[in-house]
This record gives C-alpha cells, sequence and structure tokens, in this order.
C-alpha cells in the first residue's frame, strides 16, 4: 500500500516537471545535391525551414518559389531553408528539377524509407520549423508561402510560445 502510495506521488512529481524541461536540440545531418555534407547545427543562430519534398509533388512544387522568395530574403540575416528531396530519383534528375525550378537553396537527400530525425513524415511536403537555438518548434503539412514562415517567426519571438 505505501508502496503504491510513492509510485503515484513520483509520477505525479515527473509529470509535473517534464513540461519545464527544455526541448532537446534537433539534429539532421545529410549530404547535398552538391556533395556537401550538412548539418542542422552548422545554422545554429539562425531560422532553418527544413522542408521535405519530392519532384511528383505538385504541392511542393507550387511551394518552391515562395521558399525560394523566403531563402533569398533571410539568408544572410536570420533564417535559411534546406529542401530534402524525400524520394528515390536519380540525381541527375533531381539535379535537372532543381535547375529548371532555379531552387537557390541547399537540396539535401534522402530516401523516402528513412525516417526524419525532426519528426515524422505524413505526407509530402512537410516543413519543420526549428528555432535559432535548434529546437523544432512547428510542423507544416502541406503547402505554404513566405508570409506564413515571416508571420510564424515574428509570433513566435514575440510570444516565445510554441503553437
Amino acid at each position: 500500500m505505501v508502496m503504491k502510495y510513492w509510485k503515484k506521488r513520483l509520477l505525479y512529481g515527473l509529470l509535473m516537471i517534464l513540461p519545464a524541461l527544455p526541448a532537446v536540440a534537433a539534429e539532421l545531418e545529410l549530404a547535398g545535391l552538391d556533395g556537401r555534407e550538412y548539418r542542422l547545427s552548422d545554422y545554429r543562430g539562425k531560422w532553418v525551414v527544413v522542408n521535405y519534398w519530392a519532384t511528383w509533388c505538385p504541392p511542393c512544387v507550387a511551394e518552391m518559389p515562395e521558399l525560394v522568395f523566403f531563402h533569398d530574403n533571410h539568408k544572410d540575416r536570420d533564417a535559411v531553408v534546406l529542401g530534402v528531396n524525400y524520394e528515390r530519383a536519380p540525381l541527375q534528375q533531381v539535379r535537372a528539377f532543381v535547375e529548371e525550378h532555379m531552387v537557390g537553396y541547399p537540396i539535401l537527400l534522402t530516401s523516402p524509407d528513412e525516417d526524419s530525425p525532426l519528426g515524422p513524415i505524413r505526407g509530402l511536403p512537410t516543413t519543420f520549423l526549428v528555432s535559432p537555438a535548434g529546437e523544432v518548434v512547428h510542423t507544416h503539412l502541406g503547402p505554404l508561402d513566405a508570409e506564413y514562415l515571416e508571420r510564424f517567426i515574428r509570433e513566435f519571438e514575440a510570444g516565445g510560445t510554441r503553437p
């Protein structure tokens, strides 16, 4: 009886402090289309938009100009975009696609068999917003635009709370 009481108190105590524990910094390490190795930790101090996409995905293609616009406007200051190609496609095909769509942000490569260390991929496009501290603070399924990203970052920094 006494043991059950202490187990219950311990469980309640843990549940009370868990929300106060700091979030663990996320890490992602993938090869880029350019042959370079990319690590999420290399971008600490900046927001990182990690966008999982595929060449065969119409919503992915539709949002690419917005991601290019966002990246170009922020890369030298406070945020970058990393695109993660999430399909089995020949490198030559992915390169041609990226050139055709004038994608200027880094394209990383992974297989759709692999889970993302940032969170589950339940459909494409999936975008993770990683704070300057390296924590995944938001996941978005479906296409988004530069205004959405800018508004999210502005509101997050103003309130400092997770959505």
